[in-house]
């Protein structure tokens, strides 16, 4: 059974017309097959969703990029890496389901590929915490990146997470140090790291995987700082408000590929991932093998240095403007309105003077009487 979006019901009703023309013998009073009947509404189909699709708000966008359907990170594991061997345990605490990790190959390189995991169904989404990952999760991504940066091996993540958990015991097993320093051993890695954000990237959740020299990210995938019902939550106490609030936090692809935030957006097949799986997994494979020919070909000197200049970078071109909020200028500027005040009150003493007196001398007035 298919799983449609609220905006998506024409797609729906045209769906359902066709999936009774190709199967007429359990519909009454049908007894063949209508080719061009079925031909053109594939043609509507197709441009009903090219359509819709070209034209999603970031709340719409949002929806897309947690769609029931949507592949996930175990399905691009199983079908685009060969000889996948999986490594488990934090050698801390336990094991975290919601994170699947190994060793594999992709096109003749050994990689190390993390994967957040939400599951596809209401049992393993359990079992899988929703791809909400606990500190061992982060703590084994930290081990199993260290064993990488031991071993000469790339490191390939795939996010799709709405957050960290923030359960009471992750908290207590200290969810925020384990955040922190994974974004610390990603940073300093001297191999080639590439994150790939396939559905939702949520708040330090994702970053946690993402301080990479590459952030890829799909074209209806979504990359904040906070879901856009907790911001309309915090902003507007109104958590209906989720379209004004996706909007400003600029979490969309083409938003973040223009901030320079993300590197590269890899198309997705009309109606999102889940409608052409083969598309999606030939598409994210063109676009791996691309980045890692380009960064196995730099030096261990040269990765650190490329993923320190791509995050000193961000926000420095799409600044308010040049140096505004520099101290130097903020302290001239200051003093420029002070002595502008000052001058202005030196041309208009006498003025002054004689307004002051007079709003003195009322008051006397008016006290005595």
């Amino acid at each position: 059974m298919k799983n449609y979006l609220n905006f998506e019901n024409e797609i729906k009703n045209i769906e359902t017309e066709l999936d009774k023309l190709k199967d007429p013998y359990n519909n009454e009073g049908i007894s063949t097959v209508n080719t061009g009947k079925i031909d053109k509404l594939q043609s509507d189909l197709d441009k009903k969703l090219k359509d819709i699709y070209s034209k999603l708000d970031p709340w719409q966008t949002t929806l897309v990029a947690r769609h029931e359907d949507r592949p996930k990170s175990k399905f691009f594991i199983d079908n685009l890496f060969d000889n996948f061997f999986p490594l488990s345990g934090d050698r801390l605490f336990g094991e975290d389901k919601s994170s699947i990790a190994g060793l594999a190959n992709f096109e003749g390189h050994s990689v190390m590929v993390i994967g957040q995991e939400k599951g596809d169904d209401l049992n393993s989404r359990i079992e899988r915490n929703f791809g909400m990952m606990k500190p061992e999760g982060y703590r084994k991504s930290i081990r199993l990146m260290k064993i990488a940066d031991k071993f000469g091996l790339p490191v390939i993540m795939l996010i799709d997470t709405p957050g960290a958990y923030p359960g009471v015991g992750a908290e207590e097993r200290g969810q925020a140090e384990a955040i922190a320093k994974s974004i610390e051993c990603s940073l300093s890695l001297g191999v080639p790291t590439i994150s790939i954000i396939i559905g939702e990237g949520g708040s330090g959740g994702a970053i946690a995987l993402a301080s990479s020299n590459k952030i890829l990210m799909f074209e209806n995938a979504i990359y904040s700082v906070i879901s856009p019902e907790g911001c309309a939550s915090i902003l507007w106490r109104d958590p209906k408000k989720t379209l004004e609030a996706a909007t400003a936090m600029k979490l969309t692809s083409k938003d973040l590929l223009e901030l320079k935030i993300v590197d590269e957006i890899i198309l997705e097949p009309n109606g999102g991932a889940h409608r052409d799986r083969e598309i999606i997994l030939l598409n994210i494979k063109n676009s791996l093998k691309k980045n890692l020919v380009e960064l196995t070909a730099m030096s261990r000197k040269d990765v650190i240095e490329h993923r320190k200049n791509k995050f000193l970078n961000i926000g420095r071109e799409k600044s308010l403007s040049n140096d505004l909020l520099s101290s130097d200028k903020l302290f001239i500027s200051g003093a420029d309105n002070l002595f502008g005040v000052k001058n202005k009150i030196g041309k208009k003493k006498t003025y002054i003077f004689i307004t002051v007196i007079t709003i003195i001398l009322l008051f006397l007035v008016f006290y005595k009487q």
